[in-house]
């Protein structure tokens, strides 16, 4: 019984530690506050400005686990539906897809330094002073 209690414990304490928190959307210090609709058709193609200001999205590369999980919660789609969905997009020339980065520094940089851009990573990576547009 002892055993038993430890291997639960084991496993609670494992799922715990490997949550992560919540995807939210960052922006340039010039991009507003916006809805999960807009954020869905910026990243879909259907919008490129949002209150003037043109933007530039940025993706995590395909694989990573803060894409598939803001695919599946902002965009509602997995990676084969989006992937296919802009390799039409782009054979009919209606736009391209997200600029893509490996890492979660690296699209916080970028959108810090960009005026227009936003992104989305894990709450987990906010660091202060980072705009969040959609999220906590």
């Amino acid at each position: 019984m002892k055993s038993m209690v430890i291997i639960l414990m084991t496993v609670l304490l494992a799922s715990v530690s490997s949550y992560a928190g919540d995807i939210v959307v960052i922006g340039n210090n010039n991009v507003p506050k916006m809805s999960v609709v807009t954020v869905q058709k910026i990243y879909t193609g259907k919008f490129v400005s949002v209150s003037g200001i043109d933007v530039t999205p940025i993706a995590f590369r395909a694989g990573a686990t803060a894409r598939s999980r803001f695919l599946r919660e902002y965009l509602k789609q997995d990676e084969d539906k989006y992937t296919a969905y802009w390799t039409v997009r782009r054979y009919i020339g209606k736009g391209t897809p997200p600029i893509e980065f490996s890492g979660a520094t690296e699209i916080i940089r970028f959108v810090m330094s960009t005026p227009g851009a936003i992104g989305y990573i894990d709450e987990d990576d906010l660091k202060p002073g980072v705009n969040v547009i959609v999220g906590r």
